[in-house]
């Protein structure tokens, strides 16, 4: 494969800038970025929700038809207790793998997106559409830039088709679960832990409401590719000493939900099941994605993947959320598929990596799309 940049060498230094969600901040990922599409002959500007929370948006003019969309995130998660073989921000290849946090999920998955965008335009005219890229920051802690972009006039522009580069093994996924993150409060009244009768102990009613999440059943049908919603209480706090009757706890729930479910009338249910003894509020919120199979965007693609890996694939699907969630409808409800170089089994491990045929490979695969879709 020749490229006039190579998106492994991209993916080391991007991997190299730290920008953990929320300790770090993703501008120095997007201004590198910036300047390398500028240079490349794309119009490009920067769009912060917060001092240093920065997400690009870049666009190369092509022909009448709505551009192609390249989609991905700019921050990462942080790195956990455990310690790492490979220095996380040094980008290490070793064995075929570049290592280093975000390498899978997903600065390979944003470095093969920028070069197969700057080949295209650097090979000649976009005769039947445009091109343009949006590198959101904030993704991992609920869509953030995605959700800024989304609501700033003319920040997105239009598009008529969208690929999101997170992690799936080069393979095409066709919709995603959506995400609604909860907190469950509840209240009581302090006072000495030698003392319990004289207070009303707040951890007591968070863990009747822990026991009626655990038995809660969704009423509502499976998907034939996403499966069935999923409810996981994923923190429990609360409490100021151990020798106090505490007065607040509060515990997280994370509800993964189907395309065309309502997360108000989802909310309504939790709040019945739960009774007066809890305050719910979100945190995320944001729906699941399903485009159909027979749309000729995917078509397309899954003409051009049977023909790299001798076999049709199957329709599937990805259990996470993505900023689809938030630019699909933005867009206008265009058709969207998730495909990256990452693994989805390497997002948030220690040690993570991606491979670096994978990361060549799906960089081929998007400039054959961007050729096919957009008339390069």
């Amino acid at each position: 494969m020749t490229s006039a940049l190579d998106p492994v060498s991209l993916t080391q230094q991007l991997v190299r800038l730290d920008s953990i969600n929320p300790t770090s901040t993703e501008l120095p990922c997007a201004e590198l970025l910036g300047r390398l599409l500028e240079a490349g002959g794309f119009q490009v500007q920067l769009h912060e929700f917060a001092p240093g929370r920065a997400s690009l948006v870049a666009r190369a003019a092509g022909g009448s038809d709505p551009p192609l969309c390249f989609a991905g995130h700019l921050d990462t998660v942080p790195l956990g207790a455990a310690p790492w073989k490979h220095p996380p921000f040094a980008g290490e290849t070793d064995g075929g793998r570049l290592y280093g946090r975000g390498s899978s999920d997903m600065k390979s998955g944003i470095a093969a997106l920028a070069c197969a965008a700057l080949d295209l335009v650097r090979s000649g005219p976009l005769r039947r559409a445009g091109l343009s890229l949006v590198f959101v920051a904030g993704e991992e802690t609920g869509c953030e830039g995605a959700a800024h972009l989304a609501r700033t006039a003319g920040a997105l522009g239009i598009a008529g088709a969208m690929v999101v580069g997170e992690p799936t093994d080069g393979n095409p996924l066709v919709g995603h679960k959506g995400a609604l993150w909860l907190e469950a409060r509840t209240r009581g009244v302090t006072a000495h832990g030698s003392m319990p009768e004289r207070g009303v102990n707040a951890i007591y009613r968070a863990a009747r409401a822990v026991a009626v999440l655990e038995a809660f059943r969704f009423d509502v049908a499976p998907d034939e590719l996403l499966g069935r919603p999923t409810l996981n209480v994923g923190t429990i706090r609360g409490g100021m000493n151990v020798n106090s009757v505490p007065d607040e706890a509060v515990v997280g729930i994370d509800i993964r939900t189907l395309p065309g479910q309502r997360h108000d009338r989802l909310r309504v249910e939790l709040a019945r099941a739960l009774g007066p003894e809890v305050e719910l509020t979100s945190r995320v919120d944001v729906p699941g994605l399903r485009t159909d199979v027979d749309h000729p965007f995917v078509k397309l693609l899954f003409d051009l993947v049977e023909r790299r890996q001798g076999a049709r694939p199957g329709p599937a699907s990805a259990p996470y959320f993505t900023d689809a969630s938030i630019l699909t409808p933005a867009f206008g409800g265009i058709p969207t598929v998730v495909l990256g170089p990452g693994a989805l089994v390497q997002a948030h491990q220690t040690d993570e990596y991606a491979e670096t045929r994978c990361i060549e490979e799906t960089a081929e695969l998007y400039r054959q799309l961007g050729r096919a879709w957009c008339g390069g």
